[in-house]
């Protein structure tokens, strides 16, 4: 049921929400804004209860942030597990990935899963290799979907009344072209997608270049849902 006050005043996350436009301007797939957002969720052991905040740079990165506020600001109980997950506008970086996997080594009950809206200076082989150690450390990274949009817009913004289901309607497409490339760099595959700018136009363009072994080695199923190959047909 779509809410006609916006988020419930009595929600104690309220004053951590951010606000539609910074939403829309961080986690907007087609721009390169700069800066960074970071939206978490930590829940304790069997509690049902969730814990959001979210966080921008300052003079460090926004997973730099979250790391030294949690160790400053939370008592970590070692027997008791903790789940946390990540909302980010931009990828971690590889000094951040390598901050990530100490902070994790120091907290072997934690777990993070980390949804990105896009990957930061993915050509940079030093930021694909941080990515590649922190899934092998165990640190599940995905590309957003338009159910974490939904699920952003709902539980980390605030917005408007009667517009609960009105989150910015990302075409899908954008979102494939970050999942193949994050694949690629799983794979430890060559990158296939460029991004550019011109500043003049304020334009960002996308390019895809794939070579054989993109196609040998990607699922079927990432390629044939960015149309860059067409399903077989079985005559009768």
């Amino acid at each position: 049921m779509t809410s006609e006050k916006g988020p419930l005043t009595g929600d104690a996350t309220l004053r951590r929400r951010i606000e539609p436009w910074e939403f829309d301007v961080f986690f907007d797939p087609r721009e390169l804004r700069k800066e960074a957002c970071l939206l978490y969720e930590i829940k304790w052991g069997t509690s049902h209860k969730i814990w959001r905040n979210s966080s921008k740079n300052t003079t460090n990165h926004v997973e730099v942030n979250f790391i030294e506020k949690f160790i400053a600001e939370r008592h970590f109980c070692p027997s008791i597990s903790c789940s946390i997950t990540w909302f980010l506008s931009w990828s971690p970086c590889w000094e951040c990935s390598k901050a990530i996997r100490e902070f994790l080594s120091q907290h072997p009950n934690m777990t993070l899963v980390i949804y990105v809206a896009r990957l930061f200076q993915h050509m940079d082989q030093q930021n694909r290799q941080g990515l590649r150690d922190l899934i092998n450390s165990g640190v599940t990274i995905q590309i957003m979907t338009v159910s974490e949009y939904c699920y952003c817009w709902r539980n980390f913004v605030n917005y408007p009344p009667r517009e609960e289901t009105h989150w910015p309607k990302y075409q899908p497409f954008w979102m494939m072209l970050y999942a193949l490339e994050l694949h690629c760099i799983i794979l430890s595959l060559p990158p296939c997608l460029k991004i550019s700018r011109r500043r003049q136009k304020q334009l960002t363009l996308f390019r895809l270049t794939l070579q054989n072994c993109h196609y040998q080695t990607i699922p079927p199923h990432i390629l044939l849902a960015t149309g860059l190959i067409q399903p077989s047909v079985t005559w009768r």
